[in-house]
């Protein structure tokens, strides 16, 4: 069978289905890395290498010289054992390095290649084809499947959260994880609706958490929330999405900084988990390229774009079209994957060299 993806994202992907899907239950043992690359005809470093990427996404745990063991489990099967968080370590953001030649040329170009195109205004949602450049973007690095139309373009999150309040109402209890970043309980404040603060495990938030709150939507930011760094693992992504799923209620994934995870592949997001009808998607491009790119984009689900049309459609694209050219030429001519791709390589040999001067000490 023919297949553009690695070897061991092919793997990786087959394991954890069968994983989700039952066929190897919770708490029981992987076939060994030699069985696997006897029976997928594949080496052992590219067994390896799938093996690693379902550790670190918390479907598998190894133990020592016993194998892998699943991790993952179904909320409705098994309860999830958690504690609270009760020391948070303070994470900081790694600063993106794009390099101004890149930028600076990029700007040249556009100045040149369309003129009076940059002083046009822009439409209400953004630029058509940078609202395609980032689905075609979004599809062959995240395996996130959406229409351009789905893409809303908007100056920065901040901004968005305002839209999102105002296409989804005033009247719906919002549950944010606490702590937060500081800026989403603000937003949410300034626009009068009620918010329910839940607390995080060293996990996400913590299931009795879930299961007390009355919220109607849930704003979480599933990989190194800020302040505190925490990531939620596949069982609790999924059972973020179950949540949704049972009370009806709307995510809004906040995906900060998840490009840059030290695994192989980035993090999957809930939106390409879920089909995407309960789940908002924002994103931003001030870690990948620079604080000072104040744009930001969100994906709604289809069936929420008439009610963003009739109730915030109207307001004006925040971005200037100059900027949003500038951006889209960064995305499509590749030079944004291939610096994304840069950074994720040298943070992963940092983080690797922390690792061997640690072992070493």
């Amino acid at each position: 069978m023919k297949n553009n993806k690695p070897a061991y994202l092919i793997l990786y992907e087959q394991l954890r289905t069968a994983i989700i899907d039952g066929v190897f239950p919770y708490e029981t043992r992987l076939p060994s890395k030699r069985t696997l690359a006897s029976e997928f005809d594949l080496s052992l470093i590219t067994v390896e290498h799938a093996l690693a990427l379902l550790e670190e996404e918390g479907y598998i745990e190894p133990k020592e010289r016993s194998g892998s063991f699943v991790s993952y489990r179904r909320e409705d099967v098994l309860p999830v054992n958690e504690e609270h968080f009760l020391n948070p370590v303070e994470y900081t953001a790694p600063k993106s390095s794009f390099p101004y030649s890149v930028i600076s040329r990029t700007i040249r170009r556009v100045l040149s290649d369309y003129q009076e195109e940059i002083l046009k205004k822009s439409p209400p949602c953004g630029l058509l084809m940078l609202q395609e450049a980032i689905a075609s973007y979004l599809f062959t690095s995240r395996g996130i499947s959406v229409s351009p139309r789905q893409i809303i373009i908007g100056s920065g999150a901040e901004y968005l959260y305002g839209l999102i309040v105002q296409t989804l109402g005033r009247n719906l209890t919002y549950g944010i994880e606490n702590p937060s970043y500081q800026m989403i309980r603000r937003i949410y404040e300034a626009n009068d609706v009620k918010i329910d603060l839940l607390k995080l495990g060293n996990n996400g938030i913590l299931s009795g958490e879930l299961k007390r709150t009355r919220a109607d939507v849930l704003h979480i930011t599933p990989f190194r929330s800020f302040p505190t760094g925490i990531s939620a693992d596949a069982s609790k992504r999924r059972e973020y999405i179950a949540w949704a799923r049972k009370r009806k209620a709307m995510i809004i994934e906040d995906d900060y900084d998840s490009e840059f995870t030290l695994s192989g592949k980035p993090a999957d997001t809930l939106l390409a988990l879920s089909n995407g009808d309960c789940v908002i998607y924002l994103s931003t491009f001030s870690t990948t390229i620079a604080p000072s790119i104040r744009i930001g984009y969100m994906i709604l689900p289809v069936h929420l774009l008439s009610a963003f049309e009739e109730k915030a459609g109207f307001y004006s694209c925040t971005v200037s079209t100059f900027s949003q050219l500038i951006l889209y030429e960064l995305i499509s001519s590749g030079d944004y994957a291939r610096n994304v791709n840069r950074m994720r390589r040298e943070r992963r040999r940092n983080a690797s060299s922390r690792q061997n001067r640690e072992s070493c000490s």
